[in-house]
C-alpha cells in the first residue's frame, strides 16, 4: 500500500540585520532574536504543512483510490439504498455486505453516498466509517486487471503462441491470481488464464453498490433476458386456464411461457415435458432470468415456469391461484432450459 502527500512548499528568507557599531554582546543579542522568530515561523508552518499533507492524501495503487470519505456497509446481507432520506422513499440500489460507498454528506440519521453507479440515501449507522473503514479497506480490496485494449486474449498458458480460452472486451475486469511481471495470472470461471501485462492495468479495487436491476437480476444479466422477465410479470394475477396460451384471457403452466416466448418471436411447444428438450440442457444452479426451470415427480415432468432473478420464477400455478410469483424451490426442481443463448 502506498500513501502520496501533496503539500505546499514553504521558502523561509535569512533575516539580515545590519546594525552600525554594533559590539559583541548587541551581536550576539541579536543573533538569539533572529533564532528565535526562524523558530516561531518554523513552528507555524510545519503545523500548515501538516495539515495540508492531510488533507490531501492520495491513496495511489490501494482500494482507497479515488475515496475521499469512504463508508463501508455493516451489514450480514444487503443495506438499502433509497432516492430519498425516508424509509418509505424508492429503492434506487443496495450495498451489500462489505461494499464500499462515498459518504457525500448527512441528512440526520441518513448518510447521502455514491458506489459505483448508485446515488442516494442508507441509515448510517449501518456505515463503516472513519479510520474503521480504512483499515478495514484495506483487508476487503481484491486485485483486479481492467482490459485497457478493444479485445484481449486470455490464453491457457503465458505464451503469445498458447491457445486460449476466450477473448474478454474492452472495460472487462478480472480476478488477479499472481502478477507475473509480463503477464498475468487470472481466474477465468475456476480456471486460470494469462493476459498480457500491457494490455490490463491492475489495480486493487472494493465491491460496490447494484443498481436495482442487477439486484433484481443479478450482474450481467442481458437487457433481452431483462425485457422478457418484465414482460412476464406484467401478466401477474391473470387467469390460470388448462390448454390455454393467452396472457390476458388465460394459460397454463406451459401456454404461459409459450406466449410469453412468441412475444419475442421464440417458438415452443405446448407442453411442460417438450419444452424440457428445448434450447440448451443447463443444471438449475446455472440458471439466469429468463431460463425455464421443470418440476415434476421423481423424473417426470408436470410444470413449468420462468426464472425471473432474486431466486424466484413467474408461472401459470392453478387455477385458484392464476399467474403468480414464487421462490424457485417452493417444490424440488428436476431440470431447467436455457431458451435464449446470449
Amino acid at each position: 500500500m502506498y500513501k502520496r502527500y501533496k503539500a505546499a512548499g514553504v521558502v523561509l528568507g535569512a533575516i539580515f540585520m545590519a546594525m552600525v557599531g554594533m559590539n559583541a554582546q548587541a551581536a550576539q543579542l541579536s543573533e538569539e532574536l533572529n533564532v528565535g522568530i526562524a523558530s516561531t515561523f518554523d513552528q507555524a508552518t510545519n503545523t500548515e504543512e501538516e495539515t495540508q499533507a492531510t488533507a490531501e492524501v492520495v491513496w495511489t495503487g490501494t482500494p482507497l483510490e479515488g475515496y475521499v470519505n469512504i463508508g463501508i456497509a455493516n451489514v450480514e446481507d444487503n443495506l438499502n439504498i433509497r432516492e430519498a432520506a425516508d424509509e418509505g422513499s424508492s429503492l434506487v440500489g443496495k450495498l451489500r455486505k462489505n461494499a464500499a460507498c462515498e459518504v457525500l454528506g448527512y441528512e440526520g440519521e441518513w448518510a447521502h453516498i455514491q458506489s459505483g453507479e448508485v446515488e442516494g440515501y442508507v441509515k448510517s449507522e449501518y456505515l463503516y466509517t472513519g479510520q474503521e473503514a480504512i483499515d478495514l479497506a484495506f483487508q476487503l480490496g481484491q486485485t483486479v486487471a481492467k482490459v485497457t485494449t478493444d479485445a484481449l486474449y486470455v490464453r491457457m498458458e503465458p505464451s503469445t503462441e498458447a491457445d486460449f480460452w476466450t477473448m474478454v472486451p474492452s472495460g472487462e475486469e478480472l480476478t488477479v491470481i499472481e502478477d507475473m511481471g509480463d503477464w498475468i495470472k487470472v481466474d477465468i470461471d475456476g480456471e486460470e488464464g494469462y493476459v498480457a501485462a500491457e494490455y490490463v492495468e491492475v489495480t486493487d479495487e472494493l465491491d460496490t453498490a447494484l443498481t436495482i436491476t442487477e439486484a433484481l437480476y443479478g450482474e450481467g444479466v442481458t437487457d433481452i433476458r431483462i425485457e422478457i422477465c418484465e414482460f412476464a410479470k406484467q401478466y401477474v394475477g391473470n387467469r390460470y386456464v388448462w390448454g390455454g396460451t393467452s396472457l390476458t384471457n388465460g394459460a397454463d403452466c406451459s401456454g404461459f411461457t409459450l406466449a410469453v416466448y412468441r412475444n419475442y418471436g421464440i417458438s415452443l411447444p405446448h407442453s411442460s415435458k417438450a419444452q424440457a428438450n428445448c434450447g440448451t440442457k443447463i443444471s438449475v444452479s446455472e440458471v439466469q432470468p429468463g431460463d425455464l426451470i421443470f418440476y415434476g415427480s421423481g423424473r417426470s415432468i408436470n410444470h413449468v415456469a420462468m426464472y425471473i432473478g432474486n431466486g424466484q420464477v413467474v408461472h401459470a400455478s392453478n387455477s385458484r391461484t392464476g399467474i403468480i410469483i414464487s421462490n424457485m424451490y417452493y417444490r424440488s426442481p428436476v431440470s431447467a432450459a436455457r431458451i435464449i443463448n446470449d
